[in-house]
């Protein structure tokens, strides 16, 4: 926004501001200049959203409502997530850095992806959504490790039970490439390929206009470059 885009903005504000004072203060508030709140993009036709997040989690939670696990384990994703859900499933949620929630149904602990501290075929429901894509790229402080995503992926196999459900979920589009050092983007067929020894149970995705295709397939990422794609195993 050029400067007088942004004067302009501010003087109908404080135009606003003197306006409505003595309707809004109405002697039960104080309405003090110096005490304002600016709030000048939230008068849109539609409300909007991170189509990303909104979505992938959504669909977390009706996977989980479909399957009714005893007890899921998540592994770094989304606290709204792991919050809500934790309200109708148990949930433990481990973190490198783990997060100080005390909610009833829900239990926060610490973890490392690269080594995750459970014995071999144990998780009967496991889900790390939108956390692989970054490991090994430094953003979190972490070492540089260029194959740290698949050392995260194959820990992830290696704990899932027999016959156990697993929910995946990275950005991806029709070529995988790395946008240092926020996140990589996988390839449809990439995915699939190091999933080796699941069954793909569902697969949904986020275009890079933010629509949602609950039962989406390859042809769905063709010419996007960031979607999202969410992916629930189950181990053979």
């Amino acid at each position: 926004m050029n400067l007088f885009k942004k004067y302009l903005r501010n003087a109908k504000f404080a135009k606003s501001f003197n306006k409505n004072r003595p309707a809004l203060e109405d002697n039960r508030f104080a309405m003090e200049w110096e005490k304002r709140y600016p709030c000048l993009d939230d008068a849109t036709s539609t409300t909007g959203f991170d189509a990303h997040y909104l979505f992938h989690t959504a669909w977390a939670a009706r996977v989980l409502a479909n399957t009714r696990p005893k007890l899921h384990v998540d592994i770094s994703s989304c606290l709204r997530f792991v919050s809500m859900v934790s309200a109708f499933i148990p949930i433990e949620f481990y973190d490198y850095r783990p997060a100080q929630l005390h909610l009833s149904g829900l239990e926060s602990k610490r973890a490392d992806i690269m080594s995750l501290p459970f014995a071999d075929d144990s998780i009967d429901s496991i889900s790390c959504m939108h956390v692989v894509e970054h490991i090994g790229l430094e953003r979190y402080g972490d070492p540089l490790d260029p194959r740290g995503d698949l050392k995260a992926i194959a820990e992830l196999k290696r704990v899932t039970a027999k016959n156990g459900d697993l929910i995946f979920v990275v950005p991806m589009g029709s070529q995988s490439i790395i946008q240092y050092n926020a996140h990589r983007i996988y390839a449809y067929e990439q995915i699939l390929q190091y999933f080796s020894g699941f069954d793909l149970i569902n697969f949904a995705y986020v275009d890079d206009a933010g629509k949602f295709t609950a039962n989406a397939n390859k042809q769905s990422t063709d010419n996007q470059l960031y979607g999202c794609g969410c992916f629930h195993f189950k181990k053979i």
